[in-house]
């Protein structure tokens, strides 16, 4: 008798796609790199998103609304790294399939998220001048 796994709920399919690699035909190794690099690079962001926002919430404890700029950063680093994995297996399966690649959200994500940062820091910082 074979055991078969469960399958995963229906919502953690929609978020976490399946391997990418069980599809299609293998593609050019340069293509694959090319977009395990980029999503490296998404995660290395995301990386660089936690250490500033625990930075913000524990080194500069007096600062008001630290703990409002250190949430923020947190959570831009988890929409971040959660968005490249889908990004990368899109992606990976796209170019399997010889398909177009879809368009990504993750830049525009990313540059609202970092404006938005961005404002929060200057108000708070005017704000604790006061």
């Amino acid at each position: 008798m074979s055991r078969s796994s469960p399958r995963p709920p229906v919502w953690y399919r929609r978020i976490v796609p399946k391997d990418p690699r069980e599809v299609g035909d293998e593609p050019d190794y340069r293509f694959t790199m090319a977009n395990e690099r980029t999503f490296l690079a998404w995660i290395r962001t995301a990386l660089a998103l936690a250490a500033g926002g625990l930075g913000a919430v524990s080194l500069i404890p007096h600062f008001f609304g630290s703990e409002i700029l250190g949430i923020t950063l947190l959570v831009l680093s988890f929409i971040t790294a959660a968005t490249a994995y889908r990004r990368w297996a899109t992606n990976e399966r796209s170019m399997r399939l010889g398909e177009a690649l879809r368009p990504s959200a993750l830049p525009k994500l990313m540059a609202a998220g970092t404006a938005l940062v961005a404002i929060i820091a200057a108000v708070l910082f005017i704000l604790d001048r006061s």
